[in-house]
């Protein structure tokens, strides 16, 4: 582990590294990202600049012994679907290995797809929440209701709230998918069946629908 004083040096190293490259860093505890930006004709120039930082990164991790883990690294290219076209295919070196674009990547449990919309992280979060849905119908009748709400709460309402105000604006057909996942909950927890009307049963939970 690094005393806070090497880490901070380590740090400032870092971020004049990646800067001296004219891209922008944003540092985690164990994490790093580096951003750039650029115009549709300047894609080719960015992924050379983009090379040439993980090369030099590289580099300074193996000579203060520290290693760049290569198979955790991701390197994504986001615009507007139009223009998904006129990317290249092949991603940026790293020693060896070429880390190749992905259509989607994970950050701090936010799905953002390459085309900057939330369809991803929406499929994921209905996929994970209805998951979990029938795990919870299984010991419904084995414990305490304020327990059994505790857990549907944390495992599942959870989910909804996360980062939600990524979802603003969104068109009302991708919020009934999310509003289905909050339905569902409702209904188990009062035994409902699907044809149940659900509207006065959310009220009585206080909970406000997905698109408030």
């Amino acid at each position: 582990m690094l005393g806070p004083i090497l880490f901070i040096m380590y740090t400032a190293d870092l971020v004049s590294l990646i800067q001296q490259h004219c891209l922008s860093p944003h540092l985690y505890a164990d994490d790093t990202q580096t951003y750039g930006a650029c115009g549709p004709s300047d894609v080719g120039a960015l992924l050379q600049k983009v090379t040439g930082c993980l090369i030099a990164v590289a580099d300074w991790m193996s000579a203060n012994q520290l290693q760049l883990n290569s198979d955790k690294t991701e390197f994504m290219w986001l615009t507007s679907p139009w223009r998904q076209h006129r990317l290249p295919t092949s991603g940026s070196l790293i020693g060896s290995n070429v880390v190749s674009p992905p259509a989607t990547v994970r950050d701090l449990s936010v799905f953002i797809y390459q085309d900057l919309t939330t369809k991803t992280h929406e499929q994921q979060t209905v996929s994970r929440c209805f998951a979990t849905l029938p795990q919870l119908q299984s010991i419904r009748h084995c414990i305490p209701t304020s327990v059994f709400n505790s857990l549907l709460s944390a495992l599942v309402l959870s989910r909804l709230d996360y980062c939600n105000s990524l979802l603003i604006d969104l068109p009302l057909t991708h919020i009934q998918r999310l509003q289905s996942v909050q339905n569902a909950a409702a209904r188990l927890i009062f035994s409902l069946r699907r044809s149940d009307h659900i509207t006065d049963t959310l009220i009585s939970l206080h909970w406000l629908r997905m698109p408030q």
